[in-house]
């Protein structure tokens, strides 16, 4: 399954993917909600895939013609870890971590694909961080192993963790670099865990300004995987239905540069992760 939240005249609506082809949920499952979706059944899927095959010419959409939202349920959780590539824990000489690093990031911060990044008006350093997003399907809580961590995924989708780096580092704490409005991108589609390698493995992903590429990497490369990122969480507070965990960013960010490369207005940054896709915003200046 490879699901959108998406907008059109102010009506905001879910869509799935077959092939190349947009479908929307307005006529062919009205009631369904993006949680159900987060959280379906295989009997769901099989219902919802009979209700697709009877679709009519009328529910196809026309992806250039809508606005695409972040794939995430209202109020979610925004789970992040840092410097868990070990390319980029290596580029800052990062010590070797025995427990994963977290920090919050707010739903509000966040654009959807197509929509514009914006440099804040007091700084000119937003980086960019292409990363994968984690997207829990159910409710975890407490001790578990691998395959129950992985069993409470529903899918996956793509993060641009753009930080403001003059804010992030004026403190040990991250928040304030990481939680300036429209400083973040997710989307534009959520791939469902069942289409990809068990925990997302071995994807390649890549960061690219303009076509020019800034970031190479591949999840084999995650110092603690998804499954381990699920656990320490899950050992601290509970993962509902719709909460994202973002799992890091490889090396070529732009603070660590010589000279250092952040976003400029007018730019346009992408992010492609293999099996789910890409990730473009435009970049702005407020």
């Amino acid at each position: 399954m490879k699901l959108s939240k998406i907008s059109s005249n102010s009506t905001v609506e879910l869509a799935l993917w077959r092939g190349r082809d947009l479908l929307s949920l307005r006529n062919i499952a009205p009631r369904l909600t993006l949680m159900d979706l987060l959280g379906a059944s295989a009997s769901l899927r099989n219902d919802l895939e009979q209700r697709l095959n009877r679709a009519h010419a009328e529910d196809l959409l026309d992806p250039t013609q809508l606005n695409f939202l972040p794939p995430l349920p209202e109020n979610c959780k925004i789970l992040c870890a840092g410097l868990n590539y070990q390319s980029h824990a290596t580029e800052v000489s990062a010590p070797p971590a025995e427990y994963p690093n977290f920090f919050i990031r707010y739903e509000d911060t966040l654009v959807g694909h197509g929509q514009a990044l914006r440099i804040p008006s007091n700084s000119q350093e937003l980086d960019y961080e292409g990363e994968l997003a984690v997207v829990i399907g159910k409710t975890c809580f407490g001790p578990m192993n691998d395959a129950q961590a992985l069993d409470c995924v529903s899918g996956y989708t793509i993060f641009n963790d753009a930080s403001v780096r003059d804010f992030q580092f004026r403190a040990s704490q991250w928040t304030l670099g990481k939680n300036f409005p429209a400083t973040g991108g997710c989307g534009p589609v959520m791939v469902s865990a069942d289409e990809l390698p068990m925990g997302a493995k071995g994807l390649a992903l890549h960061t690219l300004i303009d076509g020019t590429v800034m970031q190479t990497g591949n999840t084999a490369d995650l110092i603690f995987n998804v499954a381990s990122l699920i656990r320490a969480l899950a050992a601290v507070t509970p993962l509902r239905c719709g909460d994202l965990i973002i799992t890091g960013t490889p090396a070529g960010v732009g603070f660590t540069r010589n000279p250092p490369r952040f976003l400029r207005a007018g730019e346009h940054c992408e992010i492609r992760i293999e099996g789910i896709g890409s990730l473009i915003n435009p970049v702005t200046a407020n």
